[in-house]
């Protein structure tokens, strides 16, 4: 099939980290990335003629004169170099900058100081109060090049005050806490003022671990009566439950502390002080520091290099779960699933100590370059110890590439695609790419002759704006996906300009509250266009904007890949549908909702008060799907089921109950708690059962994929698995309704126009 749309090297108008850039330095910001994708082209030719080299090493170096000029008298360290760096990104090149001036000062100050401290138990109100006098008007100065100080200040009282409280929480958890007493405690912050004395600190900080340690206790009290009579139970009594529980709240508070001393170092804290000013800016203004950007393309690209073991947290240690199958882990044989992970060193240089460390920190330390060596110091089961040298290999993430399965009704089969995530190996010709997996499981459904076709976007968080313009394209004949709009007010549309579609059937789309960015691209497109039903949530997650990674060179300042410093994730643009409203804020509207226990979180981007405010522009030309059905009549069908199914009206109601049980306070005293959990508990517990089908529909796996993973036990239990959770899936089970309702309006449309002409 020919693919569509080549994006032009050259032209800042279809390239977002170009556009929008002016005044001298930003020329200079735009010639120094042209020329660096320019030499990045040119270099993969077979020949690069000199002139051309010649004006690329005088752009460099125009380019550095710039960017090493600083306010500090002093030669600026490196938390000084990145915060220039990254005010002056966002002050030439955000889409929507804000001043970097004392108000912009202050929101970042408060962000920061509730970034370290979210739940107000670790500052004084005194110490906030010092901090805001000192620093709260100097941060905009700091991101123009003056010394870092207040992150550095910040951070070394909220040592001390961890110190402090880490003495506190030990003294409590020697003691019997008395759940007679009727009290209460409020755990929301924004409720919380900061401590005005130590005494008030103290008193708060009892009060939470008695909330962790009822919590478990009361648990204990459940598993004592459910069991009691049973042979081999041992009764405990009241007194025993009770301390144990605090033994249980005294093992999560040291390991929370032991991550405070040993995983909180000074630049992890200026990484935390980056992004309070990045996303002060927009909530999508990211800043990565090398090791984490270098995670975040292996979690697009669907590939890494590793040892090919996974990991879990496990009372304070990491665990190997599980084994692939083939991996470096897997040929060596001296990796076995419990084994723990204490130390990972990077060949023969000192090992870091894992204490403190959560997964995904772990995950960091052990990935590497393909071919280098790692060393673990592991803690076998029969509790020796023992290094582990592993060289690094590539590893395939292809369980979180699209994949796809076909549901068999009375109406006819259904065929469903689903897709975790717009994924794009960039840096590889041959990698995965989101839109070419997808095209392949169009393709394998059409063999297997489905009525329609449903495709799986909950939870999809986005990735490739490319890779979503000719995922939609797939479905389209030609025309507009999406219009992109710069901070010059120039908009430009992303086309499909291949008239052949893939699939021309029934389709429809399911989205929730987590479906995001280049997903409600697509959602927008199919359902402006009128080609498909878009099915879930009220709306969608609502992020409209573009982003594009920048790296931080302390050589030249800027660069198109990772740097020494650090990268920024920058918001350069903003997406409107091809109707002329923006994706930002309100998202993609659902054509029917199913009622769904996510609404109560307030976690859309709605509900960040630094959210970029939605807008439209106008609409791109662009002719509808002849659908051959009426979406009102497919309204009305879906709204006469849900009328009728009680457990969508119990799903609506137990979500409205929890989200006011965000706002409660909490009881302390044993019988009032009891009483609550109960209520929570029921109405989780029922939810859980709501959400499960009774009757299974009849989900198989494609033609010839029954053993698609045979070769690796723990793969093949998960695919049978997710096989399992899809025939117990309410919301598919609607979606496979509905695309049954549109093929049956199809067949209603097509029976009038082949009925014989008659005469009169």
């Amino acid at each position: 099939m020919a693919k569509r749309g080549i994006l032009l090297l050259f032209s800042t108008h279809q390239n977002p980290v170009l556009k929008g850039v002016k005044g001298t330095k930003s020329i200079v910001f735009t010639l120094f990335l042209v020329m660096r994708q320019a030499f990045k082209y040119l270099t993969n030719m077979k020949r690069l003629p000199i002139v051309v080299l010649l004006a690329l090493t005088g752009s460099f170096l125009a380019f550095r004169s710039i960017g090493n000029t600083t306010h500090n008298s002093n030669p600026p360290g490196k938390y000084e170099q990145i915060l220039r760096l990254v005010g002056e990104m966002m002050s030439q090149a955000h889409y929507s900058p804000q001043d970097i001036n004392d108000a912009f000062s202050k929101k970042v100050f408060k962000k920061f100081m509730g970034d370290l401290d979210p739940e107000k138990n670790m500052y004084l109100q005194a110490d906030i109060d010092q901090l805001q006098k000192k620093y709260e008007n100097r941060i905009d100065d700091e991101i123009k090049g003056a010394e870092a100080a207040f992150f550095l200040a910040a951070g070394k009282n909220f040592n001390q005050r961890m110190e402090e409280v880490a003495l506190v929480y030990n003294e409590f958890l020697l003691k019997p806490f008395d759940f007679t007493v009727d009290e209460e405690v409020v755990l929301d912050a924004d409720k919380l003022s900061y401590p005005a004395t130590e005494a008030e600190r103290k008193e708060r900080w009892r009060k939470k671990l008695k909330y962790l340690t009822l919590e478990r206790y009361v648990e204990s009290l459940d598993i004592r009566e459910k069991n009691k009579g049973k042979e081999g139970f041992v009764v405990k009594t009241d007194e025993e439950l009770e301390k144990e529980a605090r033994e249980k709240v005294k093992k999560l508070m040291d390991r929370t502390f032991d991550r405070f001393r040993f995983k909180f170092s000074d630049d992890d804290k200026f990484n935390v002080f980056v992004n309070a000013i990045t996303t002060t800016m927009d909530p999508h203004s990211e800043f990565f520091p090398p090791v984490d950007k270098r995670y975040f393309d292996e979690e697009m690209s669907g590939r890494f290099y590793g040892i090919g073991a996974s990991l879990q947290y496990d009372e304070g240690n990491i665990k190997v779960a599980s084994i692939l199958t083939g991996s470096p882990a897997a040929k060596s044989g001296e990796l076995q699933p419990g084994d723990l992970i204490q130390k990972v060193a990077q060949g023969k240089e000192e090992p870091t100590d894992l204490t403190g460390f959560v997964v995904t920190d772990a995950v960091k330390l052990i990935r590497g370059k393909k071919g280098t060596e790692v060393r673990l110091t592991v803690k076998k089961l029969d509790g020796t110890i023992k290094v582990v040298t592993l060289i690094r290999d590539e590893i395939v993430q292809d369980e979180t590439f699209a994949r796809s399965a076909v549901v068999k009704t009375t109406g006819g089969k259904i065929g469903y695609i689903f897709l975790p995530e717009f994924y794009a190996d960039f840096d590889n010709p041959n990698g995965n790419r989101s839109y070419i997996d997808v095209m392949k499981e169009v393709v394998k459904l059409k063999e297997e002759k489905v009525d329609g076709i449903v495709i799986d976007l909950r939870n999809n968080g986005g990735g490739s704006l490319y890779d979503v313009v000719q995922m939609a394209g797939l479905f389209i004949e030609d025309g507009p996906i999406v219009q992109v709009k710069d901070k010059e007010n120039k908009a430009s549309v992303l086309k499909d300009k291949d008239r052949n579609v893939l699939y021309t059937g029934p389709l429809a789309v399911m989205v929730n509250e987590f479906s995001a960015s280049a997903s409600e691209i697509f959602a927008a497109a199919i359902q402006d266009y009128g080609r498909g039903v878009v099915i879930g949530s009220t709306s969608t997650y609502g992020k409209g904007t573009v982003q594009r990674n920048i790296g931080l060179d302390p050589e030249t300042g800027f660069s198109m890949s990772n740097s020494e410093l650090g990268t920024v994730k920058l918001t350069l643009q903003k997406f409107y549908r091809i109707n002329g409203g923006s994706t930002q804020l309100r998202g993609v509207a659902s054509d029917i909702v199913l009622p769904d226990n996510l609404e109560y979180l307030k976690v859309r981007e709605k509900d960040d008060e630094d959210a970029l405010p939605w807008d439209e522009i106008n609409k791109s030309p662009y002719s509808a799907w002849n659908a051959g059905y009426d979406l009102k009549t497919i309204q009305q069908l879906s709204s006469q089921r849900l009328e009728s199914d009680v457990r969508f009206k119990l799903i609506k109601e137990n979500t409205d109950w929890l989200a006011k049980q965000n706002d409660r306070i909490y009881s302390l005293q044993l019988t009032k708690y009891r009483a609550e959990q109960k209520m929570i508990r029921a109405t989780f517990s029922q939810l859980e059962s709501l959400l499960k089908l009774k009757d299974e529909i009849d989900v198989t796996a494609l033609t010839g994929e029954e053993n698609r993973w045979a070769n690796d036990k723990n793969k093949q239990d998960r695919f049978n698995l997710w096989l399992k959770s899809l025939r117990k899936d309410i919301y598919l089970d609607q979606a496979v309704k509905v695309v049954n309702d549109i093929i049956g309006q199809q067949n209603i449309v097509k029976a009038k126009s082949e009925e014989p002409k008659k005469a009169f």
